[in-house]
């Protein structure tokens, strides 16, 4: 009797450790996921795209005169001053001089003072503008030694004194040029005049600014007609940068934004300024053959002349815009996130369960989105969830990054 008795709870021993077998075999097993952290700290959306320097003001030597344009013996990368022998040409033989070549003659003259007188007139604007932001700064800086205004407020108010000061020397730059343009249109009617009486003198082509030649456009000895290029003046140390990107990006880039170029030739990239958003928008080819609108940014250095001597016009450097910035935001990996409901969720991490969370989201940047609200510093997200993964579901953590 006892042994039928061991010989039954043998049996259903071994049916219980079967059925538990089973069921341990069969159960659903924890699926292993990548998590992150959520965390507290900077936020910086970044826009990376490649530019290339240029000179901000340049100024091309153009033909008077019809004529044989004598060979230019100045090379590029020469210094010339104000009234610098640039090149010779030689008038071509006299042709008639009619009513009609004399009127046009005498309109480009008067175009050309009126433009000189713009010019003068947008000095005297760029002057009063510079006075004006250099009272604003005395004002704040009283204000800000009294602990009135913020330090940043102060800075902003330095840029613009800066800003104006770089407008007033691009004004009297115009000015310069428009006297030249004067200068020119007068030579051109005088020589007209000469040719028309059979005078055979050469005409002297001098710099109407002070400089460097950036390029020789037109070197050896050619018969060049009215308005041909012969060379490109400017200030190889005045540079700014020009990043075309695209519109979607433009819209969140605004003047005075944080700029980091890198052209390889600094151990650390170089500060700069977005100083410009240009209005109008143009297409281009992207190299996979995709028609794409963007937009020219124009940045200024911020840095001391000396880090970028080396960089020269059109030279390529790497800029990256700081279109947003947080000092105090919540973030999470872009890859923890996913639409639910029309909105965005995660999963959270608590348990060793999946735990789905609908969750509020800010600006997004390469790698990391601002969390508005759901989610609170040191919980931990699924990154990139498959779809194994379910609200509720036993998961096995593996941190990001970790194999």
């Amino acid at each position: 009797m006892n042994k039928a008795w061991m010989r039954k709870g043998a049996w259903a021993l071994a049916s219980i450790a079967v059925i538990g077998a089973l069921l341990w075999a069969f159960a659903p097993q924890p699926v292993e996921v990548e998590v992150a952290s959520v965390t507290r700290g900077v936020f910086r959306k970044m826009i990376d795209e490649d530019g290339k320097t240029r000179v901000r003001e340049r100024y091309v030597v153009s033909a008077p005169l019809a004529g044989r344009l004598l060979r230019v013996e100045l090379k590029p990368g020469a210094t010339v001053e104000v009234g610098t022998l640039l090149a010779t040409l030689v008038p071509s033989a006299p042709t008639l001089f009619d009513a009609r070549t004399e009127r046009e003659l005498a309109e480009r003259l008067g175009a050309a003072e009126g433009e000189k007188l713009r010019a003068n007139a947008a000095v005297e604007r760029a002057q009063v503008a510079l006075d004006q932001a250099t009272a604003d700064l005395a004002r704040a800086a009283k204000l800000a030694g009294q602990g009135f205004t913020s330090k940043e407020s102060l800075e902003r108010v330095q840029r613009g004194v800066q800003l104006k000061a770089k407008e007033l020397k691009i004004a009297e730059f115009d000015t310069h040029v428009a006297e030249h343009q004067v200068a020119l249109a007068r030579a051109a009617q005088s020589r007209a005049h000469q040719e028309a009486g059979g005078s055979g003198q050469r005409w002297q082509i001098r710099s109407p600014v002070a400089g460097q030649i950036l390029r020789v456009v037109q070197e050896s000895e050619a018969v060049v007609p009215v308005g041909a290029s012969i060379l490109e003046l400017g200030d190889p140390h005045n540079l700014e940068v020009v990043v075309d990107v695209l519109t979607a990006d433009a819209a969140a880039i605004r003047p005075g934004a944080d700029v980091e170029l890198d052209h390889g030739g600094s151990a650390r990239p170089l500060g700069g300024k977005v100083r410009l958003v240009e209005p109008a928008a143009f297409t281009k080819v992207s190299a996979l053959g995709v028609e794409e609108q963007r937009v020219n940014i124009v940045i200024d250095f911020v840095a001391v002349p000396g880090d970028w001597q080396n960089l020269g016009d059109a030279h390529r450097v790497d800029a990256r815009i700081v279109a947003e910035k947080r000092d105090d935001a919540i973030t999470i990996p872009v890859g923890a996130l996913f639409r639910h409901d029309g909105g965005w969720a995660a999963f959270v991490l608590a348990d060793g369960r999946a735990r789905l969370r609908t969750v509020k989201v800010g600006p997004r940047g390469g790698q990391q989105t601002v969390v508005e609200s759901g989610l609170e510093p040191g919980e931990r997200v699924i990154v990139y969830p498959s779809d194994a993964v379910r609200d509720g579901g036993r998961v096995r953590a593996r941190e990001t990054g970790s194999r």
